[in-house]
């Protein structure tokens, strides 16, 4: 089902936002110091090509470690991302999901955009990874969180 969504998408809008994504990236490689927010606009514009069955979450939560993009250089660049290119994606994912939403059955899709919209005010630091495998880790998670709280009780 998800391949049958994802060509749909693709067809319908995602080749348009997937553009978008990897415009705003080549942009900020033209600037060399943008070339962390453009390694984010590539991951993400394969995520806005083909969103059906992945899922974004952030990287030191699928790791277990903290690196440069998920601490405060992290928070600034997302800042500083939200400012020049965040804004204009995010917005552009809402009106999609707007217009996507009026046809009822474009309502996976609406869901879609608005995903795409919260991801693209601050991409630095997550990373696109398999429904299946966003689960486990979040299930890894929270049981580590559960054994945590009953040991501290």
């Amino acid at each position: 089902m998800k391949t049958i969504g994802n060509l749909i998408w693709f067809l319908f809008g995602g080749l348009v936002m997937g553009l978008a994504w990897f415009f705003f990236g080549l942009l900020a490689f033209i600037t060399i110091i943008g070339i962390p927010w453009g390694r984010a606009c590539f991951v993400m514009a394969g995520f806005s090509l083909f969103p059906f069955g992945k899922e974004a979450i952030a990287r030191d939560e699928l790791t277990l470690t903290e690196d440069i993009g998920t601490g405060g250089f992290g928070v600034l660049g997302n800042i500083v991302w939200f400012v020049f290119a965040g804004f204009w994606l995010a917005i552009c994912h809402v009106l999609s999901a707007i217009v996507c939403f009026i046809t009822i059955i474009g309502i996976p899709f609406s869901l879609q955009h608005l995903k795409l919209a919260g991801i693209s005010i601050a991409p630095i630091g997550k990373t696109v990874v398999s429904k299946e495998i966003a689960a486990a880790v979040r299930n890894a998670h929270a049981k580590a969180v559960l054994v945590n709280m009953r040991s501290s009780t």
